[in-house]
């Protein structure tokens, strides 16, 4: 596995010298910036590719939240801070782990194990996807075999995401981005913070609703340019 990159994104000197140094220590990581605000941070996430981010949340003018909130192609969001309340706002925002300042390195070292275990997941999924047409989730006590084809979308619902199929809804305990990693992409892809969509199954597009079935789904700003690219690449033009 090659090595991970990563960003740090806080606007405290010594907070960013802090995580330069343990990240220097893990083997298996590699630094591509450091960041003291959201807009710079933006700018570099737009043009080049990371694995990793290490986000504080209290930032001057745009929050460490508000960032996420408005990129479109997020790495793997370690948030950093010294506020324990944010800690419920940033999971719903999918991040993979939370490190209360003063970090520890052990910590530390845990938060980004996790991340790294969870690269490594997908790699293994991206790999399984090109022969399979299947995968299973595990929904109350029961692990259910889903068919890609039956998928119609998927939401968030706090904690637990609902997948609605052709004929049944699925209550499953995982986020919307970890069931997005084991999907083929551009066969399925989101509209909104909260909605996953099977391009397959979008009967329409009307102003920023796509309709699936009876079912009309809000398209977000921040998706709707990605969603329209799909959408233009298969349109029948005169």
């Amino acid at each position: 596995m090659k090595k991970l990159g990563c960003i740090i994104v806080d606007d405290e000197p010594v907070a960013r010298r802090i995580l330069h140094e343990f990240v220097d220590q893990v083997p298996f990581m590699h630094l591509q910036g450091k960041f003291e605000n959201a807009m710079k941070a933006e700018t570099f996430l737009g043009n080049n590719d990371t694995d990793i981010m290490f986000l504080d949340i209290e930032m001057p003018k745009v929050s460490g939240l508000q960032l996420l909130q408005t990129i479109d192609k997020k790495p793997l969001v370690i948030l950093t801070t010294a506020f324990p309340q944010y800690a419920l706002e940033g999971y719903e925002l999918e991040v993979i782990d939370y490190l209360l300042k003063p970090i520890a390195f052990n910590r530390f070292m845990k938060a980004v194990q996790k991340a790294k275990e969870y690269k490594q997941m997908q790699q293994a999924t991206s790999v399984s996807q090109a022969s399979s047409s299947w995968l299973f989730v595990k929904s109350d006590k029961r692990i259910e075999k889903i068919e890609l084809n039956d998928i119609l979308y998927a939401e968030t619902l706090g904690n637990y995401i609902i997948i609605h199929l052709q004929n049944k809804k699925i209550i499953a305990y995982l986020t919307l981005k970890s069931l997005e990693s084991q999907l083929p992409a551009n066969e399925f892809i989101k509209i909104h913070q909260s909605y996953l969509v099977n391009c397959s199954r979008i009967n329409a597009i009307e102003g920023n609703d796509v309709k699936i079935n009876e079912t009309s789904l809000p398209i977000s700003r921040n998706y709707r340019d990605m969603v329209m690219n799909v959408v233009y690449q298969r349109l029948l033009k005169r």
